[in-house]
């Protein structure tokens, strides 16, 4: 086990608490400053709000159109999270557990996913949306968020069946299940972690990212979470109140997912560091 001196331990934990800070700071000022007017904002940005009010969550709801940004990042990110899962788990069931010509270079072929960002192929990505008629919509948006997900899915489940002893897998295959019913009731429960890890962590990047419907979706009606936000980011003034306020509002279901699954997510990642 690794062992810290005295001078060792402090700077550990100082190197930490100035992380944490970092994480923390800029977090509660987004909280707080969500409570104020511009004057206070401007006046005293790192002061407590001295009256607090929820006229700004009102107005920042329903002029941004917060709900309907709700709506559509959980259909969008919902989707895709579930369809992430389910090929993934099935393509990574597949190469580990299976012999077959080619499943060497398969594995390899969507590792590179995580070597190239999917932003750098944004003009072939658009003109394969546009030729299927798929811009401006909530499904082109869960075909890419699936696509560019799936590498760090497929790497990280790949590790958690290999760790599955395959004398499970030929003892039921032995009662008669076939492969898919291996796939169902024999691996999935014992991958449980891991899917739990791949299943947030889609969640949150699929929930914060601007970038992709920022290009794809023109229709207010469409558009995420975040592409709502970006409505009091003004050409010549921001509306800091109200840009706060949609910000708080918009990371909210992320904490609030976290803290339940916290639990699984710790789990997982405490089990793929003991493989």
């Amino acid at each position: 086990m690794l062992t810290l001196t005295k001078y060792g331990k402090i700077i550990v934990y100082t190197l930490l608490l100035i992380y944490t800070l970092l994480v923390l700071v800029p977090f509660l000022m987004m909280i707080s400053n969500s409570f104020k007017t511009m004057r206070d904002i401007y006046l005293k940005p790192f002061s407590l709000p001295t009256n607090p009010s929820l006229k700004n969550f009102v107005d920042a709801w329903n002029q941004a159109g917060i709900g309907r940004g709700y709506l559509n990042s959980i259909i969008i990110a919902g989707s895709a999270v579930v369809g992430i899962v389910i090929i993934s788990s099935l393509f990574a069931y597949a190469i580990s557990k299976y012999e077959f010509k080619g499943r060497r270079f398969l594995f390899i072929y969507s590792m590179l996913g995580l070597a190239f960002p999917a932003r750098l192929a944004i003009i072939p990505i658009y003109l394969l949306l546009r030729d299927l008629h798929l811009t401006n919509s909530r499904l082109g948006l869960i075909i890419i968020y699936i696509a560019v997900n799936i590498p760090f899915s497929i790497f990280l489940l790949k590790n958690f069946i290999d760790g599955v002893p395959n004398e499970l897998s030929e003892a039921a295959r032995i009662d008669g299940a076939n492969p898919l019913q291996i796939y169902r009731h024999v691996v999935l429960p014992l991958i449980k972690p891991a899917i739990s890890i791949v299943s947030i962590v889609s969640f949150v990047n699929v929930w914060n990212d601007f970038f992709f419907p920022l290009i794809f979706i023109n229709d207010r009606s469409k558009a995420t979470i975040t592409l709502a936000v970006s409505i009091f980011f003004g050409e010549y003034a921001n509306r800091w109140n109200l840009l706060f306020t949609s910000l708080t509002l918009a990371v909210a279901p992320t904490i609030i997912l976290f803290l339940i699954f916290s639990k699984q997510f710790i789990a997982g990642m405490t089990q793929g560091a003991i493989k």
